[in-house]
């Protein structure tokens, strides 16, 4: 059987530098439509999707500049070397390239919206690159960077559209993002340690562990309180409260996942699980259904 050029490789080279299947973060921005209640309003239909999709941009900007710099040291690694730029399939020249015009398009894609949004897209990149630089192998530290870029994505999406976010919105979603964070570094855990990120070195299991129990326990807490809250569900319908379980089942069945050591990649990794996927469309089908 006759090998495949290498040429014939390198489109997927490029998509898979972008790190597209990444862009599932970037449904923060579309939140406060969601909970706003707001999807027929075009105006801010079309704000808010140009926002999702700047921040789209700017996110693989963020991880070319990540390949771009640690293309040498995952070369070495025994995993990360298949990626586009630690294999050579695509050049630094190449990549760098490739980040600069994803960042010039999410700044072309920004100047369309609000100064606020410029604002907070610019602090995503500021934070970010300072994550990839130096923050990353700081513990602790690392997670409150991750779960800020979800925050950033959700006050993108809220405030500066012009939408109000309610207080046991951002809870939850700092809480959320939260656990998501923790929960990552405890799937990536689980592999060998030549695999592991530099950061795991200074994170006990245990420890871990408890960061993943408080933080859940504050995501089902304040999302609880939000789904029976007066003002929720006259807003949402009497049927709220009836997506708590679905919350709950997802949350536990991503912990699950997260022990088996198959969570490490929350865009990916949802998707993956059926279970999941199931627990999402049916919270969606009962948050979205018409009030009555």
């Amino acid at each position: 059987m006759s090998t495949p050029s290498p040429n014939a490789s390198r489109p997927i080279a490029w998509l898979r530098l972008l790190r597209p299947h990444q862009w599932l973060k970037n449904g923060f921005v579309l939140a406060g439509l969601l909970f706003g209640r707001l999807w027929h309003q075009t105006d801010l239909v079309h704000l808010a999707l140009l926002s999702a999709a700047a921040f789209c941009l700017a996110s693989s900007a963020v991880y070319v500049l990540n390949d771009w710099l640690d293309r040498h040291d995952d070369a070495l690694h025994p995993r990360k070397r298949h990626r586009p730029l630690a294999s050579g399939v695509i050049s630094g020249t190449e990549g760098a390239t490739l980040g600069l015009a994803c960042l010039g398009g999410a700044a072309w894609l920004a100047s369309q919206t609000t100064p606020i949004f410029m604002g907070l897209l610019a602090a995503y990149l500021v934070l970010n690159t300072a994550y990839t630089l130096r923050l990353k192998r700081v513990p602790v530290v690392d997670v409150f960077i991750i779960a800020a870029g979800f925050m950033l994505r959700l006050l993108a999406g809220t405030w500066a559209i012009g939408i109000q976010p309610s207080h046991w919105l951002l809870l939850t979603g700092l809480f959320v993002t939260l656990f998501l964070g923790f929960a990552k570094r405890r799937a990536e855990s689980f592999h060998a340690s030549e695999q592991q990120r530099a950061v795991l070195a200074h994170y006990p299991p245990a420890f871990l562990d408890l960061c993943v129990g408080v933080t859940l326990t504050a995501t089902l807490l304040t999302y609880s309180l939000f789904a029976t809250a007066p003002d929720a569900l006259e807003r949402h319908g009497p049927r709220l409260w009836m997506t708590i379980p679905l919350v709950v089942f997802g949350a536990l069945r991503y912990v699950y996942q997260v022990h088996r050591g198959q969570a490490e990649d929350f865009a990916r990794d949802l998707l993956r699980d059926r279970w999941i996927v199931l627990s999402a469309v049916g919270w969606l089908l009962v948050f979205a259904s018409p009030r009555a």
